[in-house]
């Protein structure tokens, strides 16, 4: 059954091993901010340097296995339509609004999601990893290391597909960071298969 994440907005839920999780963007240009969890022990956690530094590469797509800081294999990509995804910035904030947008009224953003949909799990705040932004299109330029966030590529029906490696509590969100989404807010939608 085919679920779907209202603008703005995030949920958690468990998956088993074995279990595929697809995501797909419904209409195009949205970024869905994803975490994972051990769901045997929560201090477990996905892992942007190791995963980056085991694929060698900044950008994971089909066939690249995503580790946890304790280095073992949480999430496998199987499948990817898209083929460009994030994994190092952060989840974005209220800070994240107030220092780059310069919002004095800012929305909790991604974090704020990932805060409320995990709290029935034990994991707080501070237990919130750098997420695998799923369709965020960062370009790095090669000689200063600048980053730029451009227009998600994900067109409407794009998707991404994992198969989880051990058994694992998962947050996504739908983005909620102007410049992560081409300036508008649009669903997210995933199913366990």
């Amino acid at each position: 059954m085919r679920n779907r994440i209202a603008p703005r907005s995030g949920t958690a839920f468990e998956l088993r091993k074995g279990q595929r999780l697809s995501v797909t963007d419904p209409q195009g240009e949205q970024v869905s901010d994803m975490l994972a969890f051990s769901l045997e022990d929560v201090r477990e956690h996905l892992s942007s340097g190791r995963s980056l530094d085991y694929a060698s590469k900044l950008f994971l797509s089909s066939g690249n296995v995503l580790y946890s800081n304790r280095s073992r294999p949480m999430l496998e990509i199987v499948e990817d339509t898209v083929g460009r995804h994030d994994f190092l910035l952060t989840p974005c904030s209220a800070d994240t609004f107030r220092i780059i947008y310069g919002d004095h009224s800012p929305h909790h953003g991604c974090q704020g999601n990932f805060e409320r949909a995990l709290a029935p799990y034990g994991i707080t705040a501070d237990d919130i990893p750098v997420a695998f932004n799923i369709f965020m299109n960062v370009a790095i330029d090669g000689e200063t290391g600048a980053i730029a966030v451009k227009p998600p590529r994900s067109k409407a029906g794009d998707h991404i597909a994992f198969v989880a490696l051990m058994d694992l509590v998962v947050a996504l969100t739908a983005c909620s960071a102007p410049q992560s989404n081409n300036g508008s807010f649009k669903p997210i939608d995933w199913e366990i298969l």
